[in-house]
């Protein structure tokens, strides 16, 4: 898959078929439209283009809803639609200025003129353009003049999948895995760099890899223990996850620790992956550390039992 972030970089194409939104979590309602879309583009013998925006358009028409949390970062969201098979991906820089951008220039200035677009396939519900004023049937009536065709995704077909990134967004934050498992279509990730901790971990025989907090909106779980698959380089590791503040030893600062289980290398700096398979149990206060080590002891039995019946 091509990435390309500037206008002036889209490359002429014979046969764009097109499609354009947010695509956070890249979820299986929006993995329907991309297979509709990369079917069409093979039947033509044409190329298939996801336009997406970074940042999200809402941060920069609403900045006073900082509480947004995002299911995937604009790198995760590039390798999230890589997967799929997409041909080119056109990232526009959602500023201010754009977000006044009217419905006919995004058609004229954008489809038209810089993707030369054969074909535009949406969602049922799609609109772009200042206010949301563009719309299906805008497009349908004008198709003709713009020079390229239209295709919408039934409401029936994506309303009986049932999905949206806010279902999943509140799966997420209640640890409810199996319904965002379901829904994206695969394990909710978080991916960020090792960084040193205060070793506790070691002193009690589950040594564990600290996360730095990620992005200000990327969406973390709800605080407990989780059974976890890590990435480390191109290796795929068991694990167990704490998200949470550590109430035992009186902690008060969000922290993200993962025990790798039979691992014992040193990966401090390194990115690490971490995807989420099933929540174990909520935070809790132990009366000791003792206490918390029996605890992580039944946690790891959990976390071996979880992964081993995938």
């Amino acid at each position: 898959m091509q990435v390309i972030r500037r206008l002036e970089d889209f490359p002429v194409l014979s046969h764009a078929v097109v499609t354009s939104g947010t695509f956070d979590g890249v979820h299986v309602g929006h993995q329907k439209i991309l297979g509709h879309v990369i079917e069409r583009a093979r039947q033509t013998n044409g190329q298939s283009v996801v336009i997406t925006f970074w940042p999200h358009p809402r941060l920069v028409i609403f900045p006073e809803d900082n509480d947004l949390m995002l299911l995937s970062t604009i790198e995760e969201r590039i390798e999230q639609l890589s997967g799929f098979g997409i041909d080119y991906l056109l990232i526009i820089p959602f500023t201010k200025e754009f977000s006044r951008m009217s419905s006919r220039s995004f058609i004229t200035d954008i489809l038209v003129k810089t993707i030369r677009t054969k074909l535009l396939i949406i969602g049922y519900d799609h609109r772009f353009g200042k206010n949301r004023e563009g719309s299906f049937e805008h497009l349908k009536l004008h198709a003709g003049k713009y020079g390229f065709e239209v295709e919408e995704i039934p409401r029936q077909d994506v309303d009986d999948i049932g999905v949206s990134s806010t279902k999943i967004r509140k799966a997420l934050e209640t640890g409810d895995l199996n319904t965002a498992t379901n829904y994206l279509g695969r394990y909710y990730t978080l991916t960020s760099e090792v960084e040193e901790g205060n070793k506790l971990g070691r002193t009690i025989g589950y040594p564990t890899a600290n996360l730095k907090l990620p992005e200000q909106h990327k969406l973390i779980p709800a605080h407990g223990v989780y059974a976890v698959w890590v990435k480390v380089g191109e290796e795929t590791l068991p694990g167990m996850m704490n998200i949470g503040v550590r109430p035992t030893v009186d902690g008060t600062r969000l922290t993200l620790e993962v025990h790798i289980l039979n691992f014992n290398r040193n990966i401090y700096g390194q990115s690490i992956t971490v995807a989420f398979v099933q929540q174990l149990r909520q935070e809790q206060k132990f009366s000791s550390l003792d206490a918390l080590k029996d605890q992580l002891a039944k946690d790891k039995a959990a976390t071996e039992q979880a992964l081993h019946n995938i």
